[in-house]
């Protein structure tokens, strides 16, 4: 979670109505399992009515349940408890999320490097602006856009979802006014036989405007249910530079980010990262539990311009951020590549 100013939410919707909207009981969402022989995976699909995530914050397309390699887990809930009186989380006892962050897996979030989604400058309180991935949202007030609030949902677009056994792809089309309109695909595919997950993300910009935004993974990463500490390492292909006080949490060395203790109660860990070129070869993030012997890692085909990491003791989520740019009748595409492997067998699961 970025740390940026909590604002107080103002939500159109009332307290019980909320609780009746999502209760988290994951039995009952609407759900479909991958599997190519060799990893098995469970996406949540998008259903403004009984889905696992509801929220206007990220992507609805792609929320992962779970991701199991050789008995090892990689993706679950990091939060215990669904409050939707909390805006953002609350690390306590239990950990507590609210609507708009209570997702999981590699879900993604479209943000301006302003840290405004489309349109909502613009707009004026009670007309619409565009968040890629949830809808036409309703702008409430003139407060600053945050990614914590809950705002209307107007129009949740067209949506479509298509699978086979290995493979599932998610389309949403919309038109949010304001002159901008979208068709956004994400085909998710787990190779053949390989230890592979492959996200291929295209936006056709179907209005008038021009899309310019970023967007990051926020990699829910869960490795084993472990607890974030000193078996947790995150390893990058450059030389490292924290932005922040580490504040006894985190530790740099050299190309690794290190977590000195176990992280507990309330710690929690944010930073963002410096030292990345203008090359996409620095999009390779590889997390690894020493512990319990998994890891993955993780390649993007664009080049970094932001990284942040969160942590709290149930997650590690590395989060790296892509500029994105659509003239009207264009179209934009990035992918993600993720290669699930086990600490200490070299060859073991190479990504093709």
């Amino acid at each position: 979670m970025n740390p940026a100013p909590w604002i107080v939410c103002v939500i159109q919707l009332t307290f019980p109505f909320l609780i009746m909207a999502q209760t988290y009981s994951p039995q009952h969402y609407p759900a479909t399992e991958l599997s190519n022989g060799v990893l098995r995976a469970k996406f949540y699909l998008p259903d403004a009515k009984k889905g696992f995530y509801r929220g206007t914050r990220f992507d609805w397309a792609g929320v992962m349940g779970s991701l199991e390699y050789k008995g090892h887990s990689y993706f679950g809930s990091f939060f215990e408890k669904f409050d939707p009186a909390v805006e953002d989380v609350e690390i306590g006892n239990p950990i507590k999320a609210g609507i708009n962050s209570a997702a999981s897996g590699p879900v993604e979030e479209f943000i301006g490097n302003d840290g405004v989604a489309l349109g909502y400058l613009e707009a004026k309180p009670g007309e619409t602006f565009c968040k890629i991935g949830v809808g036409s949202l309703r702008k409430i007030d003139n407060a600053a856009y945050s990614s914590y609030t809950h705002y209307p949902i107007v129009d949740g677009g067209k949506r479509s979802v298509k699978s086979g056994a290995d493979w599932i792809e998610f389309t949403q089309e919309l038109a949010c006014g304001s002159g901008y309109a979208y068709r956004y695909t994400k085909t998710v595919r787990l190779l053949k036989d390989e230890p592979v997950m492959v996200i291929e993300d295209r936006l056709v910009n179907t209005g008038k405007r021009a899309i310019q935004t970023r967007v990051y993974d926020h990699n829910f990463l869960s490795i084993d249910h472990e607890n974030t500490g000193p078996a947790t390492v995150l390893s990058f292909p450059f030389a490292l530079r924290a932005t922040q006080d580490l504040g006894g949490l985190g530790e740099i060395r050299g190309k690794e980010l290190l977590f000195p203790r176990n992280l507990q109660g309330s710690d929690t860990f944010y930073t963002e990262l410096a030292g990345f070129g203008k090359q996409a070869a620095d999009y390779e993030i590889r997390v690894e539990n020493r512990k319990s012997g998994a890891g993955v890692l993780i390649r993007g085909d664009r080049p970094l311009v932001n990284l942040g990491v969160w942590a709290v003791r149930t997650v590690v989520a590395p989060e790296p951020y892509v500029e994105i740019e659509a003239a009207p009748g264009a179209e934009a595409r990035w992918k993600y590549t993720y290669q699930f492997y086990t600490v200490g067998k070299p060859g073991d699961g190479k990504a093709k």
